[in-house]
Parts: structure tokens; sequence; C-alpha cells
């Protein structure tokens, strides 16, 4: 995995941190995943559960954790994208786990688990052909409403606030802004390992803080004393079954699950890559099945349906910390506290601004990788209305509560967060409004009439509608106009100048045709003493700078038609 380390980061993806960096860290991720472990309780609690089911399901739903993240740490072969991107409780699945769980039981809940993970198996062969379907506008927006769709969720739980505790008490705000603090001086102010750590310094003081001031109550601490310190869950297991009219709505939460997993590698590719221009579908590929393997995992062994954790992706941002050899230490970590439920039990008892504190922390960066994403590229009407549309649908899920309760349950995945609505969203207009956009487009041009201002409007126009990166339509426009320029300069023809613009993901090419002289284009820079001087070397020195604009570029002339090809890696 060539790539450049950013700066900004401190242990790369194929670098190994010393030992206990690579424990503690380990650790730390194993703390910002665990708020997602509240999401088998409310399966259960669904169901009128037991106390003991909703420990089994947590507990196996760490295991397939621990089983995911390590599969998708693997770098050769055909499974595993190779960066450090955890998984656990897929947010996407809770509907369709609640729908299957009340309909059967926690046995048809790890039967149609495992259906989906298998299904994402199959997605996951299929989703490197569908590139057109991922623009950066698309990814980047996906990757920005992953942390937009938990703003309520963690604003609520910074304040301390739930269904039923509608006030904020000073306690508590004290708690969350303590935690907060600490974790965000420590990653602006402090340098190195205390960086690293500063989620993990920030969660344990919060812990501190909270036991002080009486935020952990009597009944929460005997959850920890009374748990045993070792069990075998495992011999909880139900069984399996299946229902074929529940395949439809797990696999439209399936669906949801990968469209953020492609969003959250996609991630781990930009961060990972100082140069990074474009998604590698091959390797999402390969990151897509491995998380299939952990919901698999989840199905078989007894716990919900796993997806990429974009929090743990946010915390390797903040922590500068992005090796792959951390997830050998997590993995391990999580199914070892699978078995050990007094040291499990302590993240299940974790106090709300704890938890709300966190996911502000880490999410922070995910937003701002979003948007970095999108803004990489041109933006013209159709991309907005993607954008646009797409985010005021999904943020109604939140704003407006209830108003799809009236959804048929094989649909209702979709609009379970504003995240799965607003990824459908974007990628059904972005396929609808790729009608009617050309990939090659013409240009002509006449000597002594026609501007540079005509090539930048006209660059800018299809620029945007391709979606292409503002520095290649830059250079483009910067290698046409030069040629312009030399045209009209030295009256190289009086005929019209004809230039083809073909555009891909991977190329941008510019086609000049016009009858006249052909420009040289050397690899050194003409003596400036000449240029000042001699017509000759001023046509020389142009044709120097459209080299130097495009990535490549020929030239050809025969019966009198000159024909120059600039070529532009995109």
């Amino acid at each position: 995995m060539s790539a450049m380390k950013p700066s900004s980061i401190l242990y790369g993806v194929s670098e190994k941190p010393p030992l206990w960096i690579t424990l503690l860290q380990g650790l730390q991720h194993v703390c910002s995943s665990s708020i997602l472990l509240i999401l088998p309780v409310m399966t259960v609690r669904a169901i009128g559960g037991t106390t003991e089911q909703a420990a089994f399901l947590v507990s196996m739903s760490m295991v397939a954790g621990g089983i995911g993240v390590m599969a998708q740490a693997l770098h050769k072969g055909p499974v595993g994208s190779g960066y450090l991107c955890p998984q656990l409780c897929g947010p996407a699945y809770l509907s369709a786990s609640m729908l299957a769980a009340k309909t059967g039981g926690l046995s048809l809940l790890f039967g149609m688990t495992f259906i989906a993970g298998a299904l994402e198996a199959l997605f996951s062969r299929v989703v490197k052909r569908l590139r057109f379907l991922f623009p950066a506008e698309v990814t980047g927006f996906i990757i920005a409403m992953v942390g937009i769709t938990v703003i309520r969720f963690a604003a609520m739980n910074f304040l301390g606030l739930d269904g039923e505790d509608r006030f904020t008490e000073p306690s508590e705000l004290f708690v969350g802004f303590l935690t907060l603090g600490l974790m965000v001086g420590l990653n602006v102010w402090s340098k190195g390992k205390l960086k690293m750590f500063c989620v993990l310094v920030g969660m344990a003081v919060g812990y501190l803080g909270a036991y002080i001031l009486g935020l952990m109550s009597e009944p929460q601490l005997s959850v920890v004393r009374n748990a045993p310190l070792l069990w075998f869950p495992i011999a909880m297991h139900p069984g399996w079954s299946f229902r074929s009219y529940l395949v439809m709505p797990f696999f439209i939460a399936m669906v949801c699950s990968a469209l953020k997993s492609v969003g959250d590698l996609t991630t781990c590719q930009k961060i990972n890559d100082a140069e990074w221009k474009r998604p590698d579908m091959d390797n999402i590929s390969k990151g897509v099945l491995a998380n299939s393997l952990g919901c698999m995992a989840g199905g078989l062994l007894g716990g919900v349906g796993q997806s990429t954790s974009s929090s743990n992706v946010g915390l390797s941002i903040a922590t500068g910390t992005t090796s792959r050899i951390i997830a050998f230490a997590m993995g391990p970590i999580l199914v070892a506290l699978a078995f050990f439920p007094k040291i499990s039990s302590l993240f299940a008892i974790m106090p709300k601004p704890i938890m709300g504190a966190t996911l502000i922390f880490v999410l922070s960066f995910m937003y701002i990788a979003g948007f970095q994403i999108i803004t990489s590229r041109m933006i013209d009407a159709r991309k907005t209305f993607v954008v646009g549309i797409s985010l005021i649908l999904g943020l109604s899920v939140d704003i407006l509560p209830g108003a799809y309760e009236g959804i048929h349950p094989w649909i209702s995945p979709i609009f379970s967060s504003s995240l799965s609505l607003a990824a459908i969203t974007a990628l059904s207009l972005n396929l609808i409004f790729r009608i009617g956009i050309a990939k090659k487009v013409k240009l002509q041009l006449m000597p002594e009439v026609d501007s540079s201002e005509k090539i930048f409007e006209f660059m800018e126009k299809n620029g945007g509608a391709w979606g292409a990166r503002r520095e290649v339509i830059s250079r483009a426009v910067g290698g046409m106009n030069e040629l312009l320029e030399a045209v009209i300069e030295h009256g190289l023809t009086e005929d019209a100048i004809d230039m083809d613009v073909s555009f891909d993901e991977f190329n941008l090419d510019v086609d000049i045709r016009y009858r006249g002289e052909l420009i040289e284009f050397p690899q050194q820079s003409p003596d400036v003493g000449k240029v000042l001087e001699e017509k000759e070397e001023q046509l020389r020195f142009s044709g120097f700078l459209m080299r130097k604009y495009a990535d490549k570029i020929t030239g050809s002339r025969k019966s009198g038609l000159t024909h120059i090809r600039m070529h532009f890696d995109h």
C-alpha cells in the first residue's frame, strides 16, 4: 500500500508503534466503540427480554466486532482493506433487528443477521464496478452525514438528557465540559504520547468526576459489583431461524450499512495518503467483504449486525495513529472483555455526559473530512442539488420525529436514520442528474475574436458538471490559454481552432486542431534574454509553458493540419 504519509500522522498505516502504545491505543478504541453497545441492549428491551439476554447479546457482539476489526486490518489476500477501521454494532440494523426479534425472538434475529452478512459479501464483489455511484461529492457527503446523523444523540447525552430525563443537572454539564475540554485541550496543546491518548485520559477523568459528583448511582455500581468475574455466554445461544419475508428489510439495512462502510473506508484512504485523489474501489471491495465477515460472525455467535465505526475512524484522525497493528490489539481486547463481564460492565454504565463528549470530539473530525472531499471537486447546479436535497431530506428524520412512522416495515430501515435516507437519496439523485452530462465536449475559437474568458467559462461549466478536481481544470485552462495567446500573438493560423475536451475519473484530455504552424514543446526553458528579443524563442517559451501545464503533451502536423494533445492525470 504505497502512499505518502501526511505530516499529521504519527504512526502511519504500515508502521509498527511500540507495544505499550499499541495496547493502550487498542484499549482507547474499545472505549470509544463501547458507546454503540447500547444498540443490542435496546433490541432486547424492545422484546421485553431479560438482563441475561442483553448481556449475552452485548458479549457476542463484542466477539463479532473483535473478529471484524482484525479481518479489516488484513492487507494481503482478498479480505481486508488493510486499514484500522474498527466495526461494532451497526445502527443501520437496529430497525430490522427489532422487527426480527419481535417476530421470532433472538433465534430469528441471529439467523437473519447471518443472511445480511452473506448478502453483504455478495455486494462486496460488485461494489468496485459501481464507481459511477460514488463520485467525490457523494462519498464526501456520506462521510459528513455519518457525523451529522448523531448530532442529536451526542448533544442529548452531553447534556445528560434522554426520553424520560428532560432536565440537565449542573453536575452533568460540568462532567461533560470537563471530559470534552480535556480531550480537546490535550489534542490541541499537547504533543506526542499525551496527544495520542487524549480520549482515554478524558474518559478516565470524566468517570472520576462523575463518581465524585454522584452521577453513577448505586444500582449502576451494583451492576459492576454483582457481575461474575468470568462467564461463557455462548452456552445461552438459542439457535437460528429464518423468515423469507424478512430478507428485504435486512437487505436494505445491509445496503445502508455498506454505504456507511464505503464512506468510512474512503476516509481511511484519505487520511493515510497526503496525495489522495479518489476512492480506491478495489480496496473498498475488500473492506466491505471484511465487514461482512464480522456481520456473519455476529449472526453465528449471537450478536447484532456489524458496521464500520465512524467514531473510531475519527479517533484515528484525532490521535494521529492509524497503524493497522492497533487492530490486532483492539480485536483480542474486545473478545477478552466479552468473557469478563465485571470489566465490560464498566462501559455499560458509562455516564451520558462522557458518552456525549466522546462522540462530539471524535465526530468533529468526520464532518471536516467529508466537507474537504466535497470541496475537492468543482460543484455545479446538479451536484448542488445532489448534496442539498439529500441533506434536507436526511435531516428531516431527526427534525420531524415520527414523520415516517407509516412506512412499510420492509423499507423502514431507509427511514430509520438521517444517514440512511440521505445516502440513498444522494445515490439516486446522482444517477438521475448524470443524464445529459457529456463526457466529450467541443469548443471552437476564432483568433482575434475569442478570448481567454471563453475558455475559462467553457471549462468551469463542464468541469463542474463532471465533478473534476479544480486544480486539474485550472491547469487545462492555463494550457489552452497559452496556445490561444501564442496563435494570436504570432499569427500561427487565421482559421478556427477546434478543441475537443474529454473526461473520465482518471483522465482529462484536450485535443487541439488548427491549420497552421506547429509549436515546439521544449523540455528546458529558453534563454530569458532571447525570449525578450526573438519571436522564435517567444514561441518556444509558450510551448515550454504548455508542457509545464500538462502531464503529457504531443504534437504533429500533416497536410497543413496541426494536432496537439494535452493530457492531464485526474
